[in-house]
């Protein structure tokens, strides 16, 4: 049967810890290595863990204190800027062959690609071109990689995240047709992208555990449960996806925020936490200027150690917008003494801003002493300037140099992790 789309979904395996192989000249597939800041203690996350890893059982995404002890691995701390520099090098393998129009990346170690037009360039079927990109790839940066080829979007990913793990050449093949004959009756359905635990809990309310559970069901009933969604349920349930690349780069989002969160390097007491709000605060406000924006809302958020688990935070509407850390800051403030609950260790804060315009609709009442804003302003401007040519560390609040303060060791990350 003709069909005229085809489009790649190619992700990298087991990607930093690859990359963390290669770099030490060592096979994915036969090194157990696990990329995990071990200061960060026995609960630390590994960010990833080798093929070999996998193979042995060990799940992705563990706690160091998960892997058996009798299971002799390498210990990598996290290195962004070297992932990044990989990722940047395998896209330019993907522009050596296509356009960036024609290339659509989904994370740091996943991407699109709309191979339609190339096919009859390059003389090769989409399963050849596929072998083709996988083979440079390794050639090149000697990182593993799989491929979902599909006649849409949807089934190139559903061919990489089910199909291509059964074929030993990590290549899935999907169309609509080969999807409901394989697939249709795949369990578990969250095994499919986008249904996630939540979505799975309130379908097996009406007895529905796989796609064609969704395809029987009178579709009333699920527009009923879920909305809108329900279309994209629906048309997935059958293969469909309308959605192209030209399609994604072409949106605009029509709701803007500016957030900030972290998890904090142990538990903190309520003023040390107290501390490293403050220190967000004033990033998200640096960051409104860097966008030449205001906002109108702030929220905040507050997680407590692993012995309270219920987190807290609330949100609150600003007299007017504004960029100004000394105006937004007494508010986060005022947040953070209405939601915290005292002598409660604290390991994770979030900052939001919402309700975001141009910078040009700022505003203020008779009282505000708008020179003092100005002269705000020009300085933080200044210090963005210095922080840009100089490094983010290259200026700091005396905050920042207090005990508790994490801004001067964030700086130094990437994605919140090591940034060499």
């Amino acid at each position: 049967m003709y069909h005229n789309k085809w489009y790649f979904c190619i992700d990298m395996k087991c990607f930093f810890a690859s990359v963390e192989c290669v770099e030490r000249g060592l096979s994915p597939f036969e090194t157990s290595l696990a990329v995990v800041d071990s200061s960060r203690g026995k609960n630390a996350i590994c960010l990833a863990i080798s093929p070999k890893m996998k193979a042995l059982g060990i799940k992705n995404r563990c706690r160091l204190n998960d892997i058996p002890k009798q299971i002799k691995f390498i210990d990598a701390k996290p290195r962004m800027k070297k992932y990044i520099d990989y990722a940047a090098s395998i896209y330019d393998i993907y522009l050596d062959y296509v356009s960036p129009e024609d290339v659509h990346v989904y994370s740091i170690d996943e991407a699109f690609i709309d191979v339609t037009s190339y096919l009859k360039t390059y003389n090769k079927t989409p399963k050849e071109f596929a072998k083709f990109l996988i083979n440079e790839i390794s050639l090149r940066t000697g990182i593993p990689a799989t491929c979902g080829i599909g006649t849409n979007l949807y089934l190139s990913k559903i061919a990489l995240d089910i199909s291509a793990k059964k074929n030993k050449d990590h290549i899935g093949f999907l169309t609509e047709e080969i999807f409901k004959l394989t697939l249709s009756k795949h369990r578990p359905i969250t095994d499919f992208w986008g249904i996630a635990k939540g979505t799975a809990n309130r379908l097996k309310k009406y007895a529905i555990y796989d796609m064609e559970g969704i395809t029987k069901i009178n579709s009333d009933l699920l527009y009923k449960e879920f909305g809108i969604n329900a279309e994209l349920l629906i048309d997935h349930a059958y293969g469909k996806e309308s959605c192209t690349i030209k399609d994604i780069k072409n949106y605009k989002t029509k709701s803007k925020s500016i957030s900030n969160s972290q998890i904090l390097f142990e538990d903190y007491e309520t003023e040390k936490a107290r501390l490293v709000l403050q220190e967000m605060t004033l990033t998200a406000c640096q960051e409104l200027l860097k966008r030449k924006v205001i906002t109108s809302t702030v929220s905040i958020y507050i997680g407590y150690s692993q012995d309270f688990n219920i987190p807290t935070g609330g949100a609150m509407k600003l007299p007017y917008a504004t960029s100004s850390y000394h105006i937004i800051s007494e508010y986060v403030n005022s947040l953070f003494d209405k939601h915290v609950r005292l002598g409660i260790l604290i390991r994770r804060l979030g900052i939001s801003f919402s309700g975001i315009s141009d910078e040009s609709a700022e505003g203020y009442d008779f009282f505000t002493d708008q020179e003092f804003l100005l002269k705000e302003k020009n300085i933080e401007k200044t210090i963005l300037n210095i922080k840009s040519k100089y490094g983010k560390n290259a200026v700091l609040r005396g905050f920042d140099l207090q005990e508790g303060a994490t801004q001067i060791e964030r700086n130094k990350l990437i994605g919140g992790h090591n940034g060499e």
